[in-house]
């Protein structure tokens, strides 16, 4: 991810501007953040999870989103793009939008290794702190590997990982299960372990 500028950004004026952006940009503490292209991997393992949760939670009370969708995380002043997000119903909006949400149950990162560790870290310190937030799924998408976080109180988290082909991630948010098998269906580790910097 690359700074846009130095200079710093009121929420505002990052909407105004995101809006009108023909590319998406996170915004963090008043600074814009440019969000980089994704490889094909990225994008067959986001849309893998997206689809298969929207067909275990048809008729249900949740919503599923995907990547275009600006998350706004008020306690740590940041709009972000979640690879999915899960949400309840009724849906939140941030004051004054109806473009932005901020009642996620569930979220899930595809991890890049430009993001990587702000995914597993600061990201997830903010993720955190929306009380509505129950789960964080982190997705390798260089190797079969999956982490699960699930809150099992307040401030306190359980860890899960996932790396067998016959492995089964079970959602703990929501009823959804999916084998690993199907998360990284059309997945060809060996062509993108050199496709990203």
């Amino acid at each position: 991810m690359q700074a846009q500028e130095q200079r710093y950004y009121t929420p505002e004026e990052y909407l105004d501007l995101e809006i009108n952006s023909e590319e998406r940009h996170e915004y963090i503490n008043g600074k814009i953040i440019l969000r980089t292209g994704g490889t094909p991997n990225h994008n067959t393992v986001a849309l893998n999870l997206s689809a298969a949760l929207n067909v275990a939670l048809k008729r249900q009370p949740y919503e599923v989103f995907i990547t275009d969708q600006r998350l706004w995380i008020p306690e740590k002043r940041i709009h972000t793009y979640p690879d999915v997000m899960v949400m309840a119903q009724p849906i939140e909006y941030s004051e004054g939008r109806r473009d932005t949400l901020i009642n996620p149950v569930a979220i899930a990162e595809v991890l890049s290794k430009s993001t990587k560790n702000y995914d597993k870290d600061e990201k997830f310190a903010a993720y955190r702190t929306i009380t509505s937030f129950q789960e964080y799924v982190l997705i390798d998408q260089y190797t079969l590997h999956v982490e699960q976080y699930c809150r099992t109180d307040f401030k306190k988290w359980t860890f899960l990982e996932y790396d067998l082909e016959d492995d089964t991630l079970e959602f703990a948010s929501v009823p959804f299960q999916v084998g690993l098998t199907d998360l990284y269906d059309k997945v060809d580790f060996a062509t993108e372990e050199s496709a990203e910097p």
